[in-house]
This record gives structure tokens, C-alpha cells and sequence, in this order.
């Protein structure tokens, strides 16, 4: 048997190829929209790729169900009740895929979604005892997949929360305790609270050691997993629609055009944004005005998602040799706008320096200073509130960065603003937003809230 995670740092997103070394056929199971590693490492081990399985309709990207079907004639499954516009087989409940010798298993366990399934695999055709489960976003390790990211309003969180408890109670803990998990997610991701860095485990681990699987009431359960989660990208109810639709196909080796500064520029005035994907220090230095600052180094494509409309024409900004795998990154999250790249960027700013700007950057002592001064000033924290619960500096205003484009009109810009965030990396983006939206003087923390609780810690509250 072969069974191997793809794990997809940069969105904590894990997918799977499943196969029967012997009869050579195969399946995927939820993966990524750019699906040539499936593809390659199928052919090298001799396997067709008969099936994609999605365990639900994903809301954090986009996956690659159409593509992979396209390219190989692959069957697209679901579990119960799932409807989509393109052809898919429905997998019920306890309903086997023969792959040979290796047998998968759909079990029916709904609660972070209605159709959600997991997919329990026995390496033998007699084995008697599963090998692993595939537990998409019900189960992951340290964690439980959340109830409130359903698109559809028909259900609560709260009727939600009550069919994960019976999934999780009721039908992945009966499995043996030395069966492996393999979640469709780890830390980082938005689709749960607390998720471990590790991306794989075993039930009795996970019966021992995950808060969510400790002994408690489903009432309790429900009121644990329904209270407190952290407001979900903007972009998650467009993908989580976009993954029923028929939509045009990735092409992840396609060439952008590069586009000189005049052709940007004739673009942005007609509504399109300067996305610049480089490191947030290169960006301070010398960028375009009105442009939006992404750096390609973090969680690229889920920040960007944050503060930008999937349908938003874009034109990227880009060290030399990165484009492609910024519009690549984007399209996992569905963004497929890209228009265009600008041509050396850096000879760009140079010649037109009428079209760039340098951006304001604090540090702690910098902020400590203008406080002492007494000088009035708008402190806007975009951290997420189970990190502002830690602390944070007196006087500031939060709002999350995944709410910010749409709140930013709370944001009072007549007084000098200074944004910080966990590290410095997302103040960026929120600095850029709010200068693209006509704060005249922006600036974000170096180092972000860490930098301030450490080297000005009388000052946090």
C-alpha cells in the first residue's frame, strides 16, 4: 500500500495519495488545486488515479477535484448529501472503495459540515483492523474541526456542533487505538483552534491527549466548540461555493504578462490593485503608490484573502523569478484575476519615482518615545482575539485583519496610526490597506506586540 501526505505549509492544508502497488490503482483525497505532484508521483510508481475524494466542500481553498478529473478521467467523490454543479459520485455511508487489495472505507461524519465523510483504510483485503483514518476536518490532531464555517444557513453552529460530537463519539473512537490519523489540516489553519504542528497521529493518542476528546456532556462539548472562534477569512464563503461550481481550470505553468509601469498604471486607475509580494523591509524601502503589501514569505495567499475580493483584477509585484508562484498561491485560494506582473519592479521605481512611496516603520522604543511625548495617536491592533487576550498596548483600538477592509471606516485617521500585529508581518498589510484607502500617515510596529512586550513591557496592559 501506499499512502503518502502531501502537507501544504503555507495554507496547513494535507492531502493524500492512496494506492495498491499490485493492481496499480489509486486515488487522491482533497488536494491541492496545482495537482502535478500527484500526477508525477503516480506515474513513477505505475498507478492510475481512478478516484479524487473530498471529504467535504472545503472552505479554506480551492481544491484541485477538477483538474486532477480533467486530467486523468478520475471519478469526483462526496459523502451524503453533497450536490455540485459538475458530476460526482456520491460515496454512503460504510460504502467500500476496492482499489485491489487495499479496501477505503467512507464513514458519514458530519458536524463540520453535513457531508462531511472520513475515509478509513485497511491495507489488506482481510485485515480486520484499519491501518489509518483520513478524517478531513472533523478530526484533527490536538483539535476538532469547527462547526460555524457552513455556508448554507439551514443549519447552526450549535446543530452543527451536536452531529461532530456523535462523529467523533459515536464513530472515531471505536476505531482501535493504534489506527493512524491523517487530518486534512494543521496549526495555522483557520479551520480549527488549537491545532498541533503535527501532522499526523493515532486515536489512542488522540483520546488521551486532544481537550476536545475529554470526557464532558454534548452540551458542554457544543458550547466549548461554538464559543470563541476566531472570525474566518473573507474568503472562505466564496470558496466554499466555488468549490460546488464548474470553474475554469488551473493552469500552474501558464506565463504572466509583464506589464511596463504605464500599462500598471492605466490598469490600477480602471480598479485593479497593485498586489506587491515582496519581503514587508523591501516593501518599506520603495513601492508603489496605492499598492497592497502581501509578502510571498508568509501565509501568502490566506492574507491576501483577508484584505482583497477574489475578483479583484490583480497585478502582482514580484522578486525576480517568483510570479508564477505567487499567482499559483493565489489560485489555491481561488483568486484567479491575475492580469499581469509589473517589468522590473526596481527599475520601475527608479525612473517613475513621481508613482512610488517609502513607508513609515516603528520601533517599540520609537512608539515608547511618541507615548512619552504625549503625542495622539490611533493604535490599531489586527491580531485575532485569542491573541489579544495575552495582552495588549493601552490605548489601542482591535480590529482583525480579516475584518479590516470591511471596518476600516472605524479606523480614525485624522491623528498619526500606528499598526501592530504579533511579529510585524500583518501590520504591513493592514498599513498598506489603510494608505491604498488615504491615511495619510501610517506606520506599523517593527517586531509587532512580541518586540513591545519584551523591550517595553511597563507599557503593555
Amino acid at each position: 500500500m501506499i499512502l503518502k501526505q502531501y502537507f501544504l505549509a503555507c495554507l496547513s492544508h494535507a492531502s493524500y495519495l492512496i494506492g495498491d502497488e499490485k493492481s496499480g490503482r489509486a486515488l487522491v483525497v482533497d488536494p491541492q488545486r496545482d495537482v502535478s505532484a500527484y500526477l508525477e508521483d503516480a506515474a513513477a510508481a505505475g498507478m492510475r488515479i481512478e478516484r479524487v475524494v473530498e471529504t467535504h466542500f472545503h472552505a479554506d481553498f480551492l481544491s484541485g477535484h477538477l483538474e486532477l478529473a480533467a486530467r486523468t478521467g478520475a471519478a469526483i467523490c462526496y459523502g451524503e448529501p453533497a450536490q455540485a454543479d459538475f458530476p460526482i459520485t456520491v460515496l454512503r455511508d460504510e460504502e467500500c472503495i476496492d482499489l485491489g487489495g487495499v479496501r477505503v472505507v467512507a464513514w458519514a461524519t458530519p458536524g463540520h459540515t453535513p457531508e462531511s465523510i472520513s475515509l478509513v483504510v485497511y491495507e489488506r483485503p482481510d485485515d480486520a483492523e484499519p491501518a489509518a483514518v483520513l478524517t478531513g476536518d472533523t478530526l484533527f490532531i490536538g483539535d476538532v474541526g469547527r462547526p460555524d464555517l457552513l455556508a448554507a444557513a439551514d443549519l447552526s453552529p450549535a446543530d452543527m456542533a451536536r452531529s461532530l460530537y456523535h462523529s467523533l463519539h459515536d464513530r472515531l473512537l471505536t476505531l482501535p487505538d493504534a489506527t493512524r490519523v491523517y487530518p486534512a489540516h494543521g496549526a495555522g489553519s483557520s479551520c480549527g483552534r488549537s491545532l498541533s504542528t503535527e501532522t499526523s497521529s493515532t486515536i489512542g493518542e488522540q483520546r488521551r491527549r486532544n481537550y476536545a476528546l475529554a470526557p464532558m456532556s454534548e452540551d458542554a462539548f457544543v458550547a466549548m466548540v461554538t464559543e470563541g472562534q476566531p472570525p474566518a477569512p473573507p474568503y472562505f464563503a466564496f470558496d466554499a461555493v466555488r468549490n460546488r461550481q464548474a470553474h475554469p481550470l488551473l493552469d500552474e505553468h501558464a506565463e504572466l504578462p509583464a506589464l511596463d509601469v504605464d500599462s500598471v498604471v492605466t490598469r490600477q486607475s480602471a480598479g485593479a490593485v497593485v498586489l506587491d509580494s515582496r519581503a514587508p523591509n523591501d516593501y518599506a524601502a520603495g513601492h508603489m503608490r496605492g499598492s497592497v503589501n502581501v509578502g510571498l514569505e508568509g501565509r501568502f495567499a490566506e492574507y491576501a484573502g483577508d484584505v482583497l475580493r477574489p475578483d479583484t483584477p490583480l497585478v502582482l509585484v514580484a522578486d525576480e523569478g517568483r510570479a508564477r508562484e505567487a499567482m499559483v498561491r493565489l489560485a489555491r485560494v481561488g483568486f484567479d484575476a491575475v492580469i499581469g506582473m509589473l517589468r522590473d519592479p526596481m527599475r520601475a521605481f527608479t525612473d517613475r519615482p513621481e508613482l512610488t512611496e517609502r513607508s513609515s516603520r516603528l520601533t517599540a522604543a520609537d512608539l515608547a518615545q511618541c507615548l512619552r511625548d504625549g503625542m495622539e495617536l490611533t493604535l490599531l491592533d489586527v491580531r485575532n482575539p485569542g491573541e489579544t487576550a495575552s495582552g495588549v498596548i493601552d490605548g489601542a483600538v482591535a480590529v482583525p485583519l480579516a475584518q479590516l477592509a470591511a471596518r476600516i471606516g472605524e479606523v480614525d485617521v485624522s491623528r498619526p496610526v500606528v499598526v501592530y500585529c504579533g511579529s510585524g508581518y500583518r501590520s504591513m498589510i493592514a498599513a498598506s490597506l489603510l494608505r491604498r484607502a488615504g491615511a495619510a500617515d501610517v506606520s506599523d510596529l517593527l517586531g509587532g506586540y512580541d518586540a513591545w512586550r519584551l523591550g517595553r513591557g511597563t507599557h503593555a496592559a
